[in-house]
């Protein structure tokens, strides 16, 4: 059996998915999924998901939101042609030509039953809104009925059909009876309980495919499609049918009764999707998605989403806004439209004290069944009059009574500021302006009108600008070049709001300078009266709903359909959040008297917020520049609220007025730390004592030159790097010996390190390297500044390399061992104890300006030049007299001169070259050598003048001989390379 009665249709030219019929609609497309052929789509009632049944026998899970798969069911080989949720049980149903149903757990995937349910293909399931029912109906003509709390059991069979049973729908407003479609060209209405029909509608001409009730309002009416291309509309309490509906040019597959929209739609075989007008029956519009073949059509009740399953995949549109149509009048009675019912509720009934955001116990009544569908409920200024507006049409009421007082055609509709003014737009090329109910003027304005806003001016707009007219004599006051989903006016006429899709501009209307020029009699140019407006600020957030309560505009914020949004308010382009909002809430009024504001969710559950109004009272002032009055409010404000006063201030330029009303000690940390004064900063951190804080105050006290603060500051919190540039620039020793102690003590030894540096103390330096682990750097460090202990540094050192490599610390060179491999070793131990000798480190500040020549000198070359030029006091013309007698027996300048070359001979460097035999075993040699070098080393430890020319030749024959001995040794820098090399070596395995 093909799946399909008839040749696929031509696809069509897609229209724009927006309707310009009375029922203004705007289509937003959701979800586009391309799959294999949809037979059936269903939507979840509480999750963003749709499930579509597939001709290649799966089952897909899709998330409209985020536009993904979110589950895959691989079912059978053959079609699966119906499927619905059971959200109640997180089940899903599927009924495919396999003439079995399943049911399976849509969070586990686990499938829960399956059985053989009919003898032929199963065409559709129905679940019962409320008891554990389950209809199915097949190509075996007939319909059973399971009950899953009693194990999937067939409780009833209904048997009447003569052809192919393809739809059963439940009775929306009687669950206890169905109805069935058949090819067999009739609709039979059942009752759960009875197998035989309670009767059968006959008008079709061919088969009939599919049907549903109407699910709104109190007509007992079904509707249904068949392969004769027409739908109708039957009343299955008279049993006649009241309307047929044409345009359809192929087989009707499918129809659906909007819950909440009055429109029929319904999708064929020709490709397309139809919206009918479910009061008027007029075709409103016309979907074309070119998705081939249309099978199925779904919408949840409460929301205005779509689904749609199509040949080639799945949509999933949206109709429209789902805002609640409602609106309040000044003496705190809230009027809104549900269907086509007016309901009304007092606020000031409620007596009782409720929480914010908590429900209000209101009791409704109901006003009056409206003649047309409304789309916008508004009342005027003053909340005489109450407007319905829909359907092309308008009604105006008495607010109090309720009675019509006026009515007319027109798309949109709009109050003006005076009780009886207001304009209607008549088409998208002419607005009409009406006073005291009578038709005051009509203007065409150069471009399409798309819709219009009230207010103080008449707003007009299109796609691109609006522009804005006085309500007198439609004469052009400004054109501005944005496109706004809604304009906010305020009471007062001088401030409006443009409420765009990502943001909002607020502007101040100066009326008086339009009436001037108006007066005036001069020509108003094509952009209109610029000086007119001004722009006061720009908010990048987007505006779901918003008021005014004086010169502050208070909003919802939100994308469509995000699940939270906030309730903010903004005076002077500063935005406040006043509440966080766990679902869609819509502002519908203030009352003064309450000092609340009361929000509508989507079931016209109404809550309420109290506004600190005292807070806007005093913002307000401050904005408009007039101090004395928010002076005079600000006693009134109590005092968790003056930190929310001081960021206000803050961000309109008054610092110091914040920072004298702020309670948040952060918050007046920061002012103060701003405005630069110290003794608030240092009071505040006293309270506080943060680190943090001490440290910034620090900052801030040597920028200010007061070093005793900068100092205490530091101290507290522990900033030893600051205090290290403190002692130092000021030259402050025994603070800088105990800055050492402590920062070592803190674990800060890079600063100790530094401390003991800059006051000489080398052995000091030597000892904290080595007990913080950093031997080799105390090596090199003992190489450059401190000579006489480079042999300890050494032996610690291969201490530690040998518990890796003995064969690495074998190789780092001993200077007592080898000094031939350390150029001026000598020089350097004499130039050491003579550096000693003169105790800089001890010099007073006074003295640096005559040092300063030799800050940078290499000690081993100031010593020679000191030694060259006649003692010390040549070379140090800063160092006292009394410190001079380092050198108690004056040298000649003959031996001095020769001694730098003694470590470098000439003569001796080709010895090693006639000795290649102790290369391979450098130990022996090594082994040979210590004696003299050790002694040698022991007569340099004297701190005696050099020793006489004899003394020099033996040590040149000893360098000549350790030259020949160590040709395998290496100096410092070659050990280190060769200790990182082995390391590497030994971390990569080897």
């Amino acid at each position: 059996r093909p799946c399909s009665r008839g040749p696929r249709a031509a696809a069509q030219p897609r229209p724009p998915e927006s309707l310009a019929m009375p029922l203004r609609l705007d289509i937003k497309r959701k979800l586009s999924a391309r799959s294999d052929r949809v037979k059936c789509v269903d939507v979840h009632p509480t999750e963003p998901w749709v499930l579509s049944a597939l001709y290649n026998g799966h089952l897909f899970l899709w998330n409209y939101n985020s536009q993904s798969l979110v589950k895959s069911f691989e079912v059978t080989d053959l079609p699966v042609r119906a499927a619905k949720f059971i959200a109640r049980k997180q089940w899903l149903i599927a009924g495919a030509d396999d003439m079995q149903l399943r049911v399976y757990n849509y969070n586990t995937m686990e499938k829960v039953k399956v059985w053989e349910a009919h003898s032929d293909y199963i065409r559709c399931v129905a679940v019962h809104p409320t008891q554990p029912l389950v209809l199915s109906s097949s190509d075996d003509m007939s319909i059973k009925l399971w009950d899953w709390e009693k194990g999937w059991q067939n409780t009833i069979t209904y048997e009447g059909h003569s052809h192919y049973v393809m739809m059963v729908v439940f009775n929306p407003k009687d669950a206890n009876t169905f109805a069935s479609a058949s090819l067999d060209k009739t609709i039979k209405v059942w009752g759960i309980h009875t197998n035989s029909p309670h009767f059968t509608l006959e008008g079709h001409e061919k088969g009939v495919n599919c049907l549903d009730y109407f699910a709104g309002g109190d007509r007992p009416y079904l509707v249904s499609g068949a392969d004769d291309k027409a739908v109708k509309v039957w009343d299955y309490q008279t049993k006649q049918c009241v309307q047929t509906m044409e345009g359809h040019t192929h087989n009707v597959a499918t129809i659906c009764c909007h819950p909440e929209l009055p429109l029929i739609i319904t999708g064929g075989e020709d490709g397309t999707v139809r919206l009918w007008h479910s009061n008027t029956y007029r075709l409103e519009n016309t979907l074309n998605h070119a998705f081939e073949r249309c099978w199925s059509i779904a919408a949840l009740r409460g929301t205005h989403r779509l689904a749609i399953g199509y040949d080639e995949g799945t949509i999933v549109v949206k109709l429209g806004r789902e805002d609640p149509i409602a609106s309040m009048d000044p003496t705190g009675k809230v009027t809104w439209a549900k269907h086509n019912d007016i309901h009304q509720a007092n606020l000031k009934a409620v007596t009782e004290e409720v929480a914010d955001g908590e429900r209000l116990p209101l009791a409704t009544k109901e006003l009056d069944v409206c003649e047309i569908y409304p789309q916008s409920l508004q009342h005027n200024r003053k909340g005489q009059l109450a407007v319905v507006c829909g359907d092309g049409e308008y009604i105006i009421y008495t607010a109090v009574a309720w009675r019509k007082k006026s009515f007319g055609q027109g798309l949109d509709f709009v109050w003006g500021m005076d009780t009886a003014e207001y304009a209607v737009r008549e088409s998208l090329n002419a607005v009409k302006v009406f006073k005291q109910f009578k038709e005051e003027t009509t203007f065409r304005p150069p471009l399409l009108v798309e819709a219009i806003f009230g207010g103080a001016l008449l707003g007009v707009r299109n796609q691109e600008v609006l522009m804005l007219y006085d309500w007198a004599e439609a004469r052009l006051v400004r054109r501005i070049d944005v496109c706004p989903n809604d304009v906010y006016w305020n009471d007062a006429g001088d401030l409006v709001a443009l409420a765009c899709d990502d943001s909002f501009f607020v502007l101040r209307y100066n009326k008086d300078i339009a009436a001037a020029r108006f007066a005036s009699g001069e020509p108003v140019p094509e952009e209109g009266i610029e000086i007119a407006f001004e722009l006061l600020y720009e908010v990048s957030e987007a505006v779901r709903t918003a008021i005014w309560v004086g010169d502050c505009f208070i909003y919802t914020n939100g994308v469509e359909d995000a699940p939270t949004a906030r309730l903010n308010y903004t005076v002077g382009g500063q935005v406040v959040t006043l509440h966080h909002l766990d679902q869609p809430l819509y502002l519908v009024g203030y009352l003064p008297a309450q000092n609340k504001l009361y929000l509508l969710d989507k079931h016209y559950q109404v809550v309420s917020y109290a506004l600190p109004l005292q807070v806007l009272e005093y913002q307000t002032a401050v904005v408009r520049r007039d101090f004395a009055a928010a002076a005079a409010v600000l006693p009134n404000i109590p005092v968790d609220q003056h930190n929310r006063i001081a960021r206000f201030l803050e961000s309109q330029g008054f610092p110091e007025e914040a920072l004298a009303v702020a309670t948040d000690q952060e918050h007046r940390f920061e002012l103060a730390v701003r405005l630069g004064k110290l003794d608030v900063v240092q009071e505040i951190c006293k309270t506080s004592d943060s680190d943090a804080k001490w440290r910034q105050l620090g900052d801030m006290a040597l920028k200010a030159s007061d070093l005793a603060l900068a100092e205490d500051s530091m101290v507290r919190s522990n900033d030893f790097a600051g205090l290290l540039m403190l002692y130092s620039s000021s030259g402050d020793a025994e603070k800088m010996d105990k800055l050492a102690t402590d920062s070592e003590a803190a674990g800060k030894t890079n600063i100790a390190f530094m401390c003991l540096f800059l006051r000489g103390r080398t052995k000091e330096c030597l000892d904290l390297l080595c007990r913080t682990g950093r031997v080799p750097e105390a090596a090199f460090f003992a190489r450059t500044y401190a000579p006489s202990h480079m042999s300890r540094m050494v032996a610690l050192w291969k201490a530690e390399v040998a518990a890796k490599n003995e064969k690495a610390a074998a190789a780092i060179a001993d200077p007592e061992e080898y000094p031939n491999l350390f150029e001026n070793l000598d020089v350097a131990l004499k130039a050491e104890q003579w550096l000693e000798a003169q105790q800089l480190d001890k010099q007073p500040a006074a003295a640096y300006a005559a040092q300063a020549a030799h800050a940078e000198e290499d000690g081993i070359a100031l010593f020679q030049a000191a030694m060259a030029g006649g003692g010390a006091a040549a070379a140090m013309p800063s160092a006292p007299p009394d410190d001079t007698p380092v050198e108690p027996e004056p040298v000649a300048p003959e031996p001095v001169a020769p001694e730098p070359e003694a470590p470098v001979p000439a003569e001796p460097m080709p010895e090693p070259e006639e000795e290649p035999l102790p290369e391979p075993t450098p130990e022996p040699q090594a082994a040979e050598v210590p004696p003299e070098p050790v002694a040698a080393a022991a007569d340099d430890a004297e701190p005696a003048v050099p020793e006489p020319a004899e003394a020099e030749d033996d040590l040149g024959d000893l360098d000549a001989e350790l030259a020949a001995d160590t040709e395998g040794k290496m100096s410092l820098d070659e050990a280190a390379a060769l200790e990182a090399e082995l390391d590497k070596e030994l971390e990569e395995g080897f």
